[in-house]
């Protein structure tokens, strides 16, 4: 017999069958497993035995299989539980990491992935016997604004936000635009110690270079023309709360020098000032860029970078969750309904299939303006085709180019910061026109230069510029 035979498992489920086969395959592995209904039934048994997993469902008839992992935790060699749900939110996801589950489980599950968890948790408790697991419990966090999904990839960025709500330590939040990075950090901060103080959010893109300082640490009166009287700023303003630095890498250098400061010695200068003003407040920072290559360019301070990047979470792009598409198309038409103090519209399943097969490169913030469109315009009950965008996928049949054309800019221009917008839509539209007279001429380059009137030398350029894949069968050379 094995060495699993000593380790001992509590299932405690209300559902029969489920711990009749959990309990079988976990006994096939060799484990010694007893199983409960209830959770006065678990506390009997928990009493009587130590046990080194338990697995617990959330809804139990007596009470919540949260409050259960609550009682278990401060005991001497306490378990190590994983919470099991039939409903995958945010909510249950969050609060089962942050009051100390090693994992969660959403059912239906596979035997295969709970099997490989189990041997996982024995590995890390033979490992770390001697360190506490367990978080001690405190009251709930007040609610927040529900992220929408139910993802495997988002279920990780739920728990990493479990993990990391009671510390204090600066954050990352990764995520390409539109992917609901501000929502992230808003999570953190509802679901922390800080949650009564100021959430205060700063989109360091937006702001021109010469006002970000003062709008960041403020300023005192005379500091510059202008500057009438004494004026806070964002830090000062968060307080004890949370300070959101979104698309941090578009601070000036002059200015990362000065945010280095305030997170090595908690401290900063108004402008103007020479007296320091304490900092209390948490930092936490996203970006869309790569930080590391701006590093390596020396565009950010390859200190400040190690600062903020203490915990990182990355936040999958629409694209490689498409999964959650569905509940977030009926979230925004709940939203879009409200707004407007009417009964939400419904998606017939050949338009829902269009949305949930467009790949999204704006990501939820474009999947939002597009399902908000779709619900205005349709002149029905039902969202079908003909009310979908016919650049995701809707029928063009009533569109004319050129309205569709106004439709692609405006749709752009919602995804990029001011400052960004003529630049970053010219060069979507010229690498368009690029790809589509490349295809319309076989590839052939001088003929496709020919065809838009530019040189050929220049397309040549903007095909490299705008990393234009070429098809290598095709001929490039106009012969």
């Amino acid at each position: 017999m094995s060495d699993t035979a000593k380790q001992k498992i509590l299932v405690v489920d209300d559902e029969e069958s489920l711990r009749l086969v959990l309990s079988r395959s976990l006994k096939r592995k060799g484990y010694d497993v007893d199983t409960a209904e209830s959770i006065a039934e678990a506390r009997e048994l928990l009493n009587e035995r130590s046990y080194s997993i338990g697995f617990f469902d959330i809804a139990l008839p007596d009470g919540s299989g949260l409050d259960l992992l609550d009682s278990v935790k401060n005991r001497s060699n306490p378990p190590s539980v994983v919470i099991i749900t039939a409903q995958a939110t945010m909510k249950n996801a969050i609060e089962a990491m942050r009051r100390g589950a090693f994992d969660y489980l959403t059912k239906p599950f596979d035997l295969d992935e709970v099997e490989a968890l189990t041997s996982r948790i024995m590995d890390y408790r033979k490992m770390a016997q001697e360190l506490a697991m367990l978080k001690s419990a405190r009251p709930a966090a007040p609610s927040v604004g529900e992220i929408v999904g139910r993802s495997p990839a988002l279920q990780e960025v739920f728990k990493l936000i479990g993990k990391l709500a009671d510390s204090d330590v600066t954050a990352l939040i990764t995520g390409p635009t539109g992917s609901g990075k501000e929502l992230i950090a808003g999570a953190l901060h509802q679901n922390s110690p800080r949650a009564k103080h100021p959430f205060i959010t700063v989109n360091c893109a937006a702001i021109p270079g010469e006002l970000l300082e003062s709008e960041l640490f403020g300023h005192v009166k005379g500091a510059f023309t202008g500057a009438v009287e004494d004026r806070k700023g964002k830090f000062q303003s968060a307080g004890a709360g949370t300070i959101f630095l979104d698309e941090v890498g578009e601070l000036p250098l002059s200015l990362q020098a000065k945010l280095l400061r305030v997170l090595q010695e908690r401290e900063f200068y108004p402008v103007g000032s020479a007296r320091p003003v304490r900092s209390e407040a948490r930092v936490l920072a996203a970006t869309n860029r790569d930080l590391s290559e701006e590093v390596a360019s020396g565009r950010f301070r390859e200190d400040l970078y190690h600062r903020i990047n203490v915990a990182r979470i990355e936040l999958p792009p629409l694209c490689q969750r498409k999964g959650d598409i569905p509940a977030l198309v009926n979230h925004f038409l709940e939203q879009t309904a409200r707004a407007v103090g009417a009964e939400p519209k419904s998606v017939s399943p050949t338009a829902m299939g269009i949305l949930a097969g467009y790949d999204w490169p704006g990501n939820v913030r474009e999947l939002s303006n597009a399902i908000r469109r779709a619900a205005l315009m349709a002149p029905g009950s039902v969202i079908t085709v003909e009310d979908i965008s016919p650049e995701i996928g809707g029928s063009k049949g009533a569109a004319r180019p050129e309205d569709a054309l106004a439709r692609s800019v405006r749709e752009l221009m919602e995804l990029h910061a001011e400052g960004e917008i003529y630049d970053a839509v010219v060069k979507r539209v010229e690498k368009a026109l690029i790809e589509n007279a490349l295809k319309k001429t076989g590839g052939v380059q001088a003929h496709a230069a020919k065809l838009l009137g530019v040189n050929r030398n220049t397309l040549m350029k903007k095909i490299a510029e705008f990393g234009v894949r070429l098809n290598e069968d095709s001929p490039n050379d106009g012969r």
